[in-house]
């Protein structure tokens, strides 16, 4: 499967890097975002921006590994997720959350910055490249690029499904993901991803993300993917006119619910984007995240002598 037996326990170097991870606020207008920082403060910036419903804890496999590179890497939770704001309604959309990463990037004092986005946060970062490509140095799309396979509505549906639902303790939230078959091999990355999103409430715990504010950027992406070749999410494409790393999991979620980053995309888009390359990595959408291959790929990109 993805990665390595490395995956499943840590190996000796890494433990040293988590304890000095900082999490820190990060004020906005537009609501406070919380932030999670590996490596040295002193090197160029580079911004991990999750998934619909993911959070930051979900780079923390990369993000450990980037550190050791010598790489200064603050993954976000947006707008909505985990342990940042919830704003008002109206408040979302790819548009919106890419205009919070600037705003973060002139909070970090990073006049230039890279950005990793994985799955909605992929289409994120093309949103922001749109806004303001001549402030991205560097950006890497993690499985996503384009319109998803519609097979993979079903496990988008049940990702979300979880929002808003109390589970009767950590462990019983845990076993739903751990015995899915999804996260596979198991590991303390996904534990830790799971249980950094859970509040108490009454009757048990529950996850933090808001539903609406999922809901919201789900519909803002169905636009998005309405469209053809040459509008929509694809219009976004144009914009790229940095370097770029399209990274593509070769495995389904779950058998026969297709892909979210299409073979046809995959294909097409270093071909209608110059500056990309396209590298295929055996893991599925979810397993990307703690998978060396894509972590090496990264790495090779981002270091200054690429």
């Amino acid at each position: 499967m993805a990665g390595s037996p490395s995956c499943a326990r840590r190996r000796v170097g890494y433990d040293t890097i988590r304890r000095v991870a900082a999490e820190f606020d990060i004020e906005l207008q537009s609501g406070r975002l919380h932030a999670k920082r590996y490596g040295p403060r002193d090197t160029p910036l580079v911004l991990g921006v999750p998934g619909l419903t993911a959070n930051l804890q979900g780079f923390e496999f990369l993000g450990e590994r980037l550190a050791t590179a010598g790489i200064q890497f603050v993954a976000l939770d947006l707008r909505g997720r985990a342990r940042s704001d919830v704003t008002e309604v109206g408040s979302y959309g790819w548009v919106k959350h890419a205009a919070d990463l600037f705003a973060v990037a002139d909070h970090l004092d990073a006049k230039q910055f890279s950005l990793i986005g994985h799955s909605m946060g992929a289409a994120v970062a093309m949103a922001a490249a749109a806004q303001d490509a001549a402030r991205l140095t560097r950006v890497v799309l993690v499985d996503m690029c384009g319109v998803p396979d519609p097979s993979t509505a079903a496990p988008i549906g049940a990702s979300v499904a979880r929002l808003g639902t109390v589970f009767p303790s950590v462990e019983a939230y845990l076993d739903l993901f751990r015995h899915s078959g999804i996260m596979e091999p198991w590991s303390e990355y996904w534990e830790d991803y799971f249980r950094y999103e859970l509040q108490p409430v009454d009757g048990g715990v529950a996850a933090r993300t808001s539903r609406a504010a999922v809901m919201e950027d789900v519909m803002f992406g169905a636009g998005a993917c309405a469209f053809d070749d040459a509008a929509g999410v694809y219009g976004l494409w144009a914009s790229l006119s940095m370097p770029v790393l399209l990274l593509r999991a070769t495995r389904e979620m779950i058998l026969g619910t297709g892909f979210i980053l299409s073979k046809r995309d995959r294909d097409r888009f270093p071909v209608m984007v110059e500056s990309a390359t396209a590298v295929d990595i055996d893991a599925n959408h979810y397993t990307i995240a703690t998978s060396e291959a894509a972590a090496s790929a990264i790495i090779r990109f981002l270091e200054p002598t690429h």
